[in-house]
């Protein structure tokens, strides 16, 4: 079995790469769980082909006694999915959701009676939380992936999550296994997220190409992989749910200080308006 968490700026792109990984996986033939650890509820959207009842909303309907047919839905080829769901805007914490659905996950006994080959938690990336960071300290997973582009922020927040993967991994917990690149970005260059990588000491492991058929997968509430499974963003997720299935290459991330991010954001800076110049021209 193998369990990996996916980290990444809200926004970023995380929901798509797992639930278009857990489809392509489970095409293969390896069962798969997705738990989604996002306040907003929709890393499941596309499998189930809408959306399904938060594990915190079933146990406000149920007063808490629930069975696995409560907390889990069959979706896609066959991926169990999950949502831990959170709070109403400023009424709570999220971090409340997903130590609800870890609970839930272990006294229902999911894992044991589904007996999955790969269990993927898509949790946001605000790791300053401690809430979110619950994946990593409650060590469920082994490997966490962070999904970014070459943006400034987004390298940033990847910055906060090597941080916290730093922490959690010198108690024994799980370890980077990578960045995975989304193209899907104003800043069309894959440098600053290499440059980045290597920094921190790990590697590109995964790239999302620019493909409006994923676009139209989600505006049909379906993956990539169901609906033009012939397209190079359907070869992508192929290639990122073998990495997350067989990927042995993790590390220890060293988080890079203030002052060496803010340099590789002026270099970001220096060829965004280089780029813009051309472009004007």
């Amino acid at each position: 079995m193998r369990k990996v968490c996916v980290y990444g700026k809200g926004g970023i792109g995380k929901s798509t790469v797992v639930a278009n990984a857990a489809a392509a996986a489970a095409k293969a033939g390896n069962r798969v769980m997705v738990v989604g650890c996002d306040p907003k509820a929709d890393t499941t959207r596309v499998l189930m082909h809408g959306r399904i009842e938060t594990i915190l909303d079933v146990h406000a309907r149920l007063g808490g006694r629930l069975t696995r047919a409560d907390a889990a839905h069959e979706g896609a080829f066959g991926v169990l999915c999950m949502e831990s769901g959170g709070p109403r805007a400023g009424e709570g914490c999220a971090g409340k959701g997903i130590a609800l659905a870890l609970k839930d996950i272990q006294e229902l006994r999911i894992v044991e009676e589904f007996a999955p080959d790969l269990i993927l938690y898509d949790v946001l990336g605000d790791v300053v939380c401690g809430g979110f960071s619950t994946p990593l300290r409650e060590k469920v997973a082994e490997a966490a992936y962070i999904v970014t582009t070459s943006d400034y922020m987004s390298l940033y927040a990847a910055n906060g999550i090597c941080r916290c993967i730093r922490k959690y991994a010198d108690r024994g917990g799980c370890r980077l296994g990578g960045l995975i690149y989304n193209e899907r970005s104003a800043v069309g260059d894959e440098s600053a997220a290499a440059d980045f990588a290597r920094a921190v000491g790990t590697r590109i492991a995964g790239r999302v190409p620019l493909d409006r058929a994923i676009s139209r997968a989600e505006m049909r509430r379906s993956t990539v992989i169901e609906c033009e499974p012939d397209s190079a963003a359907a070869r992508a997720f192929e290639a990122i749910a073998d990495e997350m299935l067989h990927g042995a290459e993790t590390a220890v991330p060293e988080p890079l200080s203030t002052e060496a991010l803010e340099a590789i954001g002026e270099r970001i800076a220096a060829q965004f308006a280089q780029s813009e110049e051309g472009f004007a021209q």
